[in-house]
């Protein structure tokens, strides 16, 4: 308890440098932050230690209001990673919204040019440990994404996601009001 006070005390020696830090929000320690001024966080966002949030260039990451941030997040942007309300993010994440080219042969990856897409996690979600959530990623609300996931592309509200490349094996049935397998 003595800890999480501790970070609440951290995370209202940032507000001044965030583009917005909600109310009763702490961040664990250590973190790596790059691109403060770039970084939006909502009422009551949770996150624990050994996080590395990176906003390059002008690259936006925002965390709406009511997220928990499990141990050692990596979340990068080049344009924008929105994680939605009330969603909840196992330890071990990794959320980007940039790809590297790779196409020049002998070119140092690094050099080549970055492939850049909006990363949107909608409201409601759990994504499970050790996910990756690629880049230009969609997830509807409510979607959970299983454990070591590798997840690419646009998926509808209320679905399971998993494996490598993630894919939907449930989804929920509005009618029987039941969660059925794909």
């Amino acid at each position: 308890m003595f800890a999480k006070i501790l970070w609440m005390v951290r995370a209202i020696f940032y507000k001044p440098f965030t583009k917005k830090l909600g109310l009763l929000s702490y961040i664990g320690k250590p973190i790596y932050i790059n691109g403060l001024t770039r970084l939006h966080i909502g009422h009551k966002v949770r996150i624990y230690p050994s996080a590395r949030i990176e906003a390059m260039k002008s690259g936006r990451i925002i965390i709406e209001n009511d997220v928990s941030i499990g141990q050692c997040l990596h979340v990068i942007s080049a344009e924008k990673v929105v994680i939605g309300e009330r969603s909840t993010l196992s330890a071990n994440v990794f959320i980007s919204d940039v790809d590297h080219k790779y196409e020049a042969i002998g070119e140092h990856i690094m050099a080549q040019p970055l492939i850049v897409n909006t990363t949107v996690i909608g409201s409601n979600c759990f994504i499970g440990y050790g996910a990756v959530i690629r880049a230009g990623t969609r997830l509807g609300k409510q979607c959970i994404v299983g454990a070591n996931s590798v997840v690419k592309g646009e998926f509808p509200d209320y679905c399971v996601i998993a494996g490598n490349p993630a894919k939907i094996i449930k989804q929920y049935n509005k009618t029987s009001q039941t969660w059925e397998r794909v």
